[in-house]
């Protein structure tokens, strides 16, 4: 991997160190290359979904950029995996927080530091939207916790509770 120099990339608040990594905003023309993606995730955490409501619903995130976004991971050009963010609004934070809904990497490019690259490219794409906190839910015996917070998560002395309406 050679060292990204300063003008090598064409983005360089968007590539990460080698020049091999990039986050592009995803667009209503992606669904075909995320919705795969998704439904392996929510298979592999054993979630299970309406093929055809989630394709609805990442149709419309894809759509509004209002309620959030989908970021394609890319190596060499090609989509290695996606991050899903969603927005709200909270006083504690003096205005827009996120939500890292979904991380997802292929398993062929796992163990390469995509996930990781891929969060610290988040952060600048997330500021310029004038985000002022993320978050994210996660297991506590799930694997990517020792990830995150290498990331700089740290863990919340709140409990998340949720009311399906």
């Amino acid at each position: 991997m050679t060292e990204c120099k300063r003008g090598d990339c064409a983005t360089p608040a968007m590539c990460h160190p080698g020049c091999v990594l990039h986050l592009r905003r995803a667009v209503v023309n992606d669904l075909a290359a995320v919705l795969p993606r998704t439904l392996a995730l929510n298979a592999h955490e054993g979630i299970a979904v309406d093929p055809r409501a989630l394709e609805a619903a990442l149709d419309r995130l894809l759509r509004d950029p209002a309620i959030g976004g989908v970021w394609l991971i890319e190596r060499a050009g090609a989509a290695i995996g996606y991050a899903i963010v969603t927005f709200g609004y909270d006083l504690e934070f003096a205005g827009r927080e996120a939500w890292l809904t979904e991380l997802w990497i292929d398993p062929p490019a796992r163990g390469a530091g995509a996930a990781r690259g891929a969060l610290a490219l988040l952060d600048p794409e997330l500021r310029g939207l004038d985000v002022r906190a993320l978050h994210l839910q996660v297991r506590p015996d799930n694997p990517a916790v020792r990830l995150y917070q290498r990331s700089g998560f740290v863990a919340s002395p709140r409990t998340v509770m949720t009311r399906v309406l």
